[in-house]
């Protein structure tokens, strides 16, 4: 994106953003770090989301001018990168291996869950970017240290953890949705009484045989579970 927020050509260059060392600054010392900077616009995202995220608000959280924030961040999408990044660094990177690659990945699967929802934005914001920071990068090595009793080649790994990831998202994403839908009683009790038509009509004899079947107890933790081990048990090896 560029400074008003629109999309970018060329996107974050990875070496740029996190191998550069930049040029040295004369004068005064900064007044701010791109740490601080960058946990300022976390702490909007989380309490507002991410369409809050301008370069505006960071400023005036931080109490620094607009242009200033340019030396730090130069366009909104630099900063997602860098906001991604940073609440990575929640994520464990150590631990001892079981030789249990798969209690292992869902163990991972977990963790980023747990991180999604403390962060509601990251789902949105991982649709649309490959986080190539050194918290991001720390995390995948440590998920492809679980995947080495596999024996898949490099690539396949790599395609386990971005399903799985994509997963996650995805789910965490429908998870929002759905606790802000709860919100609305009304709405609620009106889609249950279309379905019930629906299914009464003759036409949907699958939907209305599952409709009738017993509900499961609404539990976000157990319908997570469920779905991952539907993933993970289900991945083969070839």
């Amino acid at each position: 994106m560029t400074r008003d927020g629109g999309s970018g050509a060329t996107g974050v260059d990875p070496q740029q953003l996190w191998l550069s060392t930049g040029q040295s600054r004369r004068g005064r010392r900064p007044a701010f770090s791109r740490e601080a900077i960058t946990a300022a616009a976390v702490a909007l995202a989380d309490a507002e989301g991410l369409e809050a995220v301008t370069m505006r608000r960071v400023a005036a959280r931080v109490g620094a001018g607009v242009m200033s924030l340019y030396s730090y961040a130069p366009d909104k999408e630099t900063l997602l990168e860098l906001m991604v990044d940073h609440v990575s660094g929640e994520l464990p990177t150590t631990g001892p291996s079981t030789g249990d690659w798969r209690a292992e990945l869902k163990t991972i699967a977990h963790v980023q869950r747990a991180l999604m929802l403390r962060h509601p934005w990251l789902p949105a914001a991982l649709s649309t970017r490959r986080s190539l920071g050194p918290n991001s990068l720390a995390f995948l090595e440590h998920s492809l240290a679980a995947l080495r009793p596999t024996g898949l080649d490099g690539g396949a790994k790599l395609e386990v953890f971005a399903q799985l990831t994509a997963f996650v998202a995805g789910h965490v994403a429908h998870e929002i949705t759905q606790a802000a839908a709860a919100q609305s009683p009304d709405r609620a009790a009106a889609e249950a009484r279309y379905l019930a038509a629906v299914a009464a009509d003759g036409q949907h004899p699958e939907l209305a045989e599952v409709l009738s079947a017993p509900g499961r107890p609404l539990d976000p933790e157990a319908t997570f579970a469920r779905f991952l081990n539907r993933l993970i048990d289900g991945l083969g090896t070839d």
